[in-house]
């Protein structure tokens, strides 16, 4: 089979499988890049280059870098601020976290960013009593908004700017993306605001569903035990329910609230029987009418509330001896500021500047701050392996091949070919929309990097037929490029909400549709407006 038709098959039978979410994403992926080897479209090598590029390395070491700030309260503490100044309302909640999103993208990068506040999205949402899927897209969205208000906001500014200069124009400056990138991040916010809760599903990710708020834990533990004060939650220190299985080595010993237990390092604040009587005063067995002085006989199905220090308390909770009810680890993340969190923010902070700076690549740095997660005692290595998203980073490696493939054969120069023939030399306005239409096609299914590749020579060659300014060119193309809203696989920022918003494969184009055609306008008709024909 040539090798430019077997590529579109591969192209059309894998968008077949994603949209019919009956075939895991990470399996589709994968086959892509066993059918790009076996159809010959590619050599082995090149169709397993995505598992050593350096995209999915680096979205799996900001994956950690972002839960260690989760694990160490510092995202508690972000949601609070947040909530603090949205409130509980989806419509306010989506402009702030936008702002944040689309800030922070101008300085790092666009996966850095989203893989940074997806946890802290999901925490606001669930304070907020909001599906995270009414908000997670919006993030992403955002997140492409914001990209285009600096220079290093994605790596296709750079690559424009560069073009720019060797057309014979002048060079875009650190700021001037902003002329177009902050109407677009207001309009990209006001559209995602309006229509978002219509258009965007009320659906929870399994992943998230242990989500704790510790101030309602505390006073639910209160009641269950007839305590009189709330038990201590700090950073230091917490509390653990846990509940007896069958043959637990705990059953017929004595206890009483205040004993110590586990080496003397934890101490019971109560018990209650699995006939619902509690352990704080009386001394009632259930199903019995013993009475043990100023203690408690353990049965099978009993519960007891214990305090200690966190580390111990999961050591303790994970036990075969004991069932808990809700893991020491959910209730420890919805702390404040817990311990590790300076050593986390500081790490993030030398991230951010290497990844600003430029000093080294970019999955170096994510790649060191990783790596200084775990030497600094802030996740243990465990966690941080569980941190990784690993389907995620399956499907952005097995997705790399198939945009080399449809370079390579010359498939996306056949595709632009025959729309510029339909269109012509025509007006300006009227090429830069079949221009702009076309890129956003491309840019559904391979990365914008190679969109704005493939399509930068044509757009310049149309320009100098037209005899126009390559800026306005360039430009309304590096906003097309970004412009990647219909499905998971467009960018990976995409990709990193799919698992946390539990959205399917169909869900991102009813938002991305009205947002495209928002983007199509600005790059058709304003973009002109600040850079002339």
């Amino acid at each position: 089979m040539d090798p430019m038709i077997a590529t579109f098959v591969i192209m059309a039978l894998a968008l077949v499988a994603f949209v019919s979410n009956r075939v895991p994403l990470a399996v589709v992926a994968c086959g892509v890049s066993l059918a790009l080897f076996l159809t010959g479209v590619l050599e082995l090598p090149e169709a397993l280059a995505g598992f050593s590029d350096p995209t999915p390395i680096l979205i799996a070491s900001l994956f950690i870098v972002g839960d260690a700030l989760d694990a160490t309260g510092v995202t508690a503490w972000a949601a609070r601020q947040v909530t603090r100044l949205s409130g509980t309302r989806r419509r306010r909640i989506t402009v702030v976290v936008s702002l944040v999103v689309a800030v922070i993208t101008a300085f790092i990068s666009i996966n850095g960013a989203v893989a940074a506040l997806v946890p802290l999205v999901v925490v606001v949402a669930v304070r907020a009593g909001i599906a995270p899927s009414r908000l997670l897209i919006p993030l992403a969205f955002a997140a492409h908004a914001g990209s285009l208000l600096t220079l290093t906001g994605t790596p296709v500014n750079v690559i424009v700017s560069d073009a720019a200069a060797a057309a014979g124009a002048h060079p875009f400056g650190f700021f001037e993306f902003a002329l177009v990138g902050v109407p677009l991040l207001v309009l990209t916010v006001a559209t995602t605001a309006a229509f978002g809760g219509r258009l965007l599903p009320e659906r929870h990710a399994q992943a998230f569903e242990g989500f704790v708020d510790p101030g309602a834990q505390s006073s639910r533990l209160r009641e269950s035990y007839r305590l009189h004060t709330e038990p201590v939650l700090t950073p230091d220190e917490g509390v653990v329910e846990v509940m007896l299985p069958p043959r637990s080595k705990y059953i017929e010993r004595h206890v009483q609230p205040g004993m110590t237990m586990f080496g003397e390092q934890l101490v019971i604040v109560s018990v209650r029987s699995s006939a619902g009587h509690d352990g704080s005063g009386s001394a009632e067995i259930a199903g019995t009418d013993a009475r043990v002085h100023h203690g408690w006989v353990l049965r099978a199905g009993d519960a007891l509330l214990v305090q200690g220090p966190w580390e111990v308390l999961e050591r303790f909770a994970a036990q075969a001896d004991v069932v808990a009810v809700t893991a020491p680890q959910s209730l420890r993340r919805a702390i404040p500021l817990g311990r590790g969190a300076r050593r986390a923010l500081v790490i993030l902070a030398l991230m951010v500047a290497l990844l600003v700076s430029g000093i080294v690549p970019a999955v170096v740095a994510g790649m060191l701050a990783a790596g200084a997660v775990v030497l600094a005692g802030v996740l243990p290595m465990r966690d941080a392996f569980r941190a990784v998203h690993w389907s995620t980073v399956v499907l952005i490696a097995g997705m790399i091949p198939l945009s080399t493939a449809f370079v390579q054969t010359g498939a996306a120069q056949v595709v632009a070919d025959a729309v510029l023939s339909v269109v012509g030399p025509a007006s300006p306005h009227l090429v830069l929309l079949a221009l702009s239409v076309l890129t956003i096609a491309l840019g559904q299914v391979i990365s914008n990097v190679a969109t704005v590749l493939v399509m930068m020579p044509i757009s310049l060659s149309t320009a100098a037929t037209l005899d126009a300014s390559p800026l306005p060119f360039l430009m309304s193309l590096t906003v097309a490029g970004a412009a990647a809203f219909f499905t998971p696989i467009a960018t990976p920022a995409n990709t990193m909400v799919l698992e946390p918003g539990g959205y399917r494969f169909g869900d991102y184009w009813r938002l991305g549709l009205p947002l495209a055609v928002v983007w199509t306008a600005v790059a058709v008709l304003y973009v002109p407006l600040i850079w002339p024909f």
